[in-house]
């Protein structure tokens, strides 16, 4: 049965979360609240700081961490293939279709729309990560918030440093506020 519902919240996630793997996480914090002997919210702040930091999709690596704390190593295969078969099937669908209606006025307005939709449900996902890492309960936490603001400043003013950077400053902060 934690196979077919693994594959059932997992499905859902991958059929709505249009427009990447942050897309994913206000669907993964509703799965925290809803299964949390899956995986818990703070639980998924850790899992999205190792994503960030380590190579492959966001959601892949969360869903794939997600099912082996739940299932194992099938229930891992489980919800990492129940997380991509949605966009399979729509990419085969959709690259068939979109050669025959790419000009369409239709085509182009939904691409239009799943533009803001997806930039809300990110924002939403920030949102939602910053109340967990810098606030504990009701109260700011001092230090990662500072940190926060200091990384946030430093990377608008250097905009050249290349990512790779900036991650490793990250983690290594990360690993020092343990």
């Amino acid at each position: 049965m934690i196979y077919l519902q693994l594959f059932w919240e997992f499905f859902k996630t991958g059929l709505l979360s249009i427009g990447g793997g942050l897309v994913t996480l206000p669907f993964l914090f509703s799965m925290s609240e809803s299964h949390p002997e899956w995986f818990t919210a703070a639980q998924l702040g850790n899992m999205v700081a190792v994503s960030e930091s380590t190579p492959g999709p966001i959601g892949i690596n969360m869903a794939t961490y997600a099912g082996f704390n739940a299932g194992g190593i099938i229930g891992s295969i489980v919800a990492t293939g129940a997380l991509v078969l949605p966009s399979i099937v729509i990419i085969l669908i959709i690259a068939r279709a979109y050669e025959k209606y790419r000009t369409s006025v239709l085509v182009q307005d939904s691409f239009h729309i799943i533009r803001p939709v997806s930039t809300g449900m990110i924002f939403c996902a920030l949102f939602t990560l910053a109340s967990i890492t810098l606030f504990d309960q009701m109260h700011i936490q001092l230090i990662p918030s500072a940190l926060f603001v200091v990384f946030f400043i430093l990377c608008m003013s250097f905009k050249k440093v290349h990512p790779v950077v900036w991650i490793a400053l990250g983690a290594v902060s990360g690993m020092a506020l343990l």
